[in-house]
C-alpha cells in the first residue's frame, strides 16, 4: 500500500512505532524503514556517517526546538503581514468612514456553497426580531441531505416563532398538499402563516427586511446575500403584493372555486396556453410535472368542447374564464 504524505503533526501510526523503535535502540535498519519514509523526509532518522544503511534518529527535544522556531517564525511573519496590510488599509477606511460608506457590510455578497449558504441564513434568522418573508416555489427533501437541511430549517425557523416574530412563506398551488409542507406546519408552533400562488419568482428570503438572500446560479450552490436598502424595499414591496393575491392556506386554507366546470389550476393552464407556451413551458412555470399539465390540458378541453389545440386557444378567448371579474 502507498504512503500517504502528511505533515510531522499528523505523523502515521508505522513511522510513529519506528520512531519509538529508533528511540529505544538507537537507530534503525534502512530497510525496515521502507514503509515508512515520512521519517526521514520529516527529518525525524537521517542515515549514520559511519553506516549509510542505519538510520539514527533525532533527539526529540531538539527537533521540537527546531520546530516551534519554525512555527514561531512563521506566526511572527504573518504578525508582520497583518501590520502590512492594516497599514495600507487603515487611511482607506477613514476615508470611507468620512463619506458614509458601509465598510464593515457589504451590500451585495456572493456565497459558495450550501454549507456556507445555509450558515449564513442561519446567522442572520439568529438576529431576527420582526418578520421572516420566503418565497418557496417548490420543496424537495428526497434525500438524505435534503432531509437533515429541513430539520435545520425547521429548528431555525421554529427559534424565530419563539422570539415573538413571524414568518409569512408563498408557496406554489402544486406544494400545498406536499407531505413537507403539511407537516411542516404541524410542527411549528407560533405565529407561522402561509398562501399559495400558480406561478412564483424564484426562491426568496427576506429578513426583517434589512437582509434577502436569492439564487445567484441555477445547481443552487451560489446566493447572493443582498443588504442594500433600495433592493430590499422593492423585494419587500414585491412579495406583499403577491401575498395579497395568494390564496391563505394556513392557519385556515381557503378553497379557490371552480368557474363553469374549470379548476382554478385549469385557469392558470388556460393563461398560459393563450400565450402559446408549450405543454413543458407550462409544467415548469406551475410546478407540476408534464404528465400532470397534459392531463389538465386534456380535463380543459373536454370541458369547453375542444377538439383540437388550436381551437381549445379560440374557446379558451371566448369562454371568458380569463376576464378579470369571472
Amino acid at each position: 500500500m502507498s504512503h500517504c504524505r502528511h505533515g510531522i503533526e499528523e505523523l502515521c501510526d508505522t513511522g510513529a512505532k519506528r520512531y519509538e523503535q529508533a528511540l529505544r535502540d538507537g537507530h534503525l535498519r534502512a530497510e525496515d524503514a521502507v514503509d515508512a519514509p515520512c521519517l526521514t523526509d520529516l527529518g525525524l532518522l537521517h542515515p549514520s556517517l559511519d553506516d549509510l544503511g542505519r538510520l539514527e534518529p533525532v533527539a526529540p527535544a531538539a527537533l521540537l526546538n527546531h520546530l516551534l522556531r519554525g512555527s514561531r517564525a512563521r506566526i511572527a511573519e504573518e504578525r508582520r503581514r497583518e501590520d502590512r496590510l492594516t497599514a495600507l488599509f487603515e487611511p482607506l477606511l477613514h476615508g470611507a468612514a468620512e463619506h458614509g460608506a458601509h465598510a464593515d457590510t457589504p451590500t451585495l455578497r456572493i456565497l459558495t456553497g450550501t454549507d456556507r449558504i445555509n450558515d449564513a441564513i442561519s446567522d442572520a434568522m439568529a438576529e431576527a426580531t420582526h418578520e421572516v418573508l420566503c418565497v418557496q416555489p417548490n420543496v424537495h427533501y428526497h434525500n438524505e441531505r435534503g432531509r437533515a437541511a429541513q430539520a435545520v430549517a425547521m429548528d431555525r425557523d421554529q427559534a424565530v416563532l419563539d422570539r415573538g416574530a413571524r414568518i409569512r412563506t408563498l408557496y406554489q398551488h402544486t406544494q400545498r398538499n406536499a407531505p413537507l409542507v403539511l407537516a411542516r406546519y404541524e410542527q411549528l408552533r407560533g405565529d407561522a402563516q402561509a398562501r399559495a400562488l400558480d406561478e412564483l419568482p424564484d426562491r426568496l428570503i427576506l429578513i426583517d427586511r434589512t437582509v434577502a438572500f436569492v439564487p445567484a446560479g441555477e445547481d443552487g450552490r451560489l446566493a447572493l446575500e443582498v443588504r442594500h436598502p433600495a433592493l430590499l424595499r422593492f423585494f419587500a414591496t414585491a412579495f406583499d403584493r403577491l401575498w395579497r393575491l395568494a390564496t391563505p392556506m394556513y392557519p385556515q386554507a381557503v378553497q379557490r372555486p371552480t368557474l363553469n366546470g374549470v379548476t382554478p389550476r385549469q385557469r392558470a393552464i388556460a393563461a398560459l396556453l393563450t400565450e402559446g407556451h408549450t405543454d413543458t413551458a407550462i409544467a415548469d412555470r406551475l410546478g407540476m410535472n408534464v404528465r400532470t399539465a397534459r392531463v389538465h390540458i386534456a380535463k380543459l378541453a373536454t370541458t369547453l368542447g375542444s377538439e383540437s389545440r388550436a381551437q381549445l386557444g379560440y374557446l379558451i378567448a371566448r369562454s371568458g374564464i380569463l376576464d378579470p371579474e369571472s
